[in-house]
């Protein structure tokens, strides 16, 4: 976004805010628009209205005590219509995407033995998707997809899972 001569683009796939005396006066779209400082106008922005994505992992513990590392993925973007209220109403996107992430696997995966993670990763993912979509609606965001990439049980359990699973293979050979 660049501002000369009270000239300020937009680049595509963004907007930017125009406030006048530093008071909200509109939503700016991709192009050039005429925005002459010596009458109060201002530039503000600017605001991606591209798909985000943010990798998580969120360690937690399951019903049977086994701790793992949950890698959880979110989609989301800005939402055009909400653009003042997505720019003016949260300063970081990504941290109040964690904290709820965070507390939806912190309160359903200990719910949950650890075969039974494994076995319901699509119905956390989706409940993931529809906690945090709820949670980030009201701040002009929107959640396009939550997917749980991966459980990572801690060393000792992956070690011994490994171990069973061989010793079982040996029994059927």
């Amino acid at each position: 976004m660049g501002n000369l001569l009270c000239c300020v683009e937009v680049e595509e796939s963004t907007v930017a805010m125009r406030e006048r005396f530093g008071k909200f006066d509109g939503v700016m779209e991709p192009g050039c628009h005429f925005v002459p400082w010596f009458l109060g106008l201002q530039a503000r922005g600017p605001l991606s209205l591209r798909l985000r994505q943010l990798e998580l992992r969120c360690p937690t513990k399951t019903k049977d005590n086994v701790y793992v590392t949950i890698v959880a993925c979110v989609q989301y973007r800005a939402i055009a219509d909400k653009a003042s209220h997505a720019f003016y109403t949260i300063i970081n996107t990504r941290s109040q995407i964690q904290a709820h992430v965070f507390d939806v696997l912190r309160a359903s995966i200990p719910k949950l033995a650890l075969d039974e993670v494994f076995e319901k990763k699509k119905e956390i993912a989706e409940a993931l998707e529809e906690e945090v979509a709820e949670a980030m609606a009201p701040y002009g965001h929107e959640v396009m997809r939550a997917l749980v990439v991966d459980v990572e049980p801690e060393e000792g359990v992956r070690r011994a899972m490994s171990e069973s699973r061989a010793a079982s293979d040996r029994a059927a050979a």
